[in-house]
């Protein structure tokens, strides 16, 4: 069962402390990178637990209103880069908005805990898997890459296949006699 208060301690603890929220960051950019928010809801989540950093792993976990389950592919497509997800049913209990009298809890000015039903996913993903995305994205080879150049992709457009393929004639050269004493 999840409280609403904490969730809300997790998320302080999460901005209070630069590892964690670098890694959040991390966890969400690899999410990202594996193209997981084209499936239906998955974008809609929302963190209840986590991250949780162990020696070859970081887990999170995900919450969902049970209208709005996250489409299962998308943890399928998880589960190719040695992910495992795991889908939970579980109870949500927030404070009831208060309209009357019999909203109060007794003894508080506080309104009664409701349950609600949502879908917890958690997710753990191993620290290899973040390392090689998040060291793939290098900003630098942008600026050097001559592949956008309008006059570079027009001359290698007009350069015919036969033109472009090496004879083996030339790509092995004889090899002189050599003389020996």
């Amino acid at each position: 069962m999840q409280d609403s208060m904490d969730i809300i301690k997790n998320v302080e603890s999460i901005y209070d402390s630069n590892t964690a929220f670098n890694v959040l960051k991390d966890f969400e950019n690899v999410l990202d990178e594996l193209d997981l928010y084209v499936y239906t809801n998955w974008e809609d989540g929302e963190i209840c637990e986590g991250p949780n950093i162990e020696r070859h792993w970081v887990t999170c976990s995900f919450m969902w209103d049970k209208e709005q389950m996250p489409d299962p592919m998308g943890g399928k497509r998880l589960l190719d880069y040695d992910c495992k997800v795991r889908y939970k049913k579980e109870t949500l209990l927030v404070p009831r908005k208060i309209t009357k009298p019999d909203d109060i809890r007794p003894g508080t000015k506080k309104g009664k805990l409701d349950r609600k039903p949502v879908w917890v996913v958690e997710i753990q993903m191993p620290k290899k898997l973040i390392g090689d995305i998040i060291g793939e994205i290098d900003t630098t080879s942008y600026a050097e890459e001559p592949a956008n150049d309008a006059a570079v992709q027009a001359q290698g457009e007009a350069q015919p296949a036969d033109a472009a393929v090496v004879p083996d004639t030339a790509a092995a050269p004889e090899a002189a006699p050599q003389e020996t004493i």
